[in-house]
């Protein structure tokens, strides 16, 4: 192959702009000193790469995945969830490692409260300014 085309890659990438990223990302790891497994031909680094993906000679796979990483601003790190089926499913007043202590019932006579017998206290009509 005298000279490489984007067609020539395409039926490997089908997506040209991911072509185009994986590419370069080649091209900056040949120019970094990574081995080539084409010849060079006196080519410049990005045509060595598409030739290197043309002839599938570098695996697709880990340079999208460098690719992805390179891009990446925030690593994720899966943590274990911490299992609070049993707090979930005790009966207790404890729920999730947290104590609720009961208050104490308070009783009040109904003087303190303000009600009496359960009748209302009738309105004053000389307070009422719309009367």
């Amino acid at each position: 192959m005298a000279r490489v085309t984007v067609e020539d890659c395409v039926d490997k990438v089908p997506n040209r702009f991911e072509l185009v990223l994986l590419a370069a990302r080649r091209a900056r790891g040949i120019s970094a000193g990574s081995m080539l497994t084409v010849d060079r031909d006196n080519d410049k680094n990005p045509v060595v790469a598409l030739r290197e993906i043309a002839d599938n000679t570098i695996d697709l796979t880990d340079l999208k995945d460098n690719l992805v990483g390179t891009l990446q601003r925030r690593v994720e790190v899966d943590e274990p969830e911490e299992d609070n089926m049993a707090a979930l499913m005790s009966s207790s007043s404890e729920w999730a490692g947290v104590v609720q202590e009961e208050a104490p019932a308070e009783t009040f006579s109904a003087t303190e409260v303000g009600a009496t017998d359960g009748v209302a206290p009738a309105a004053d009509k000389s307070e009422d300014p719309f009367a």
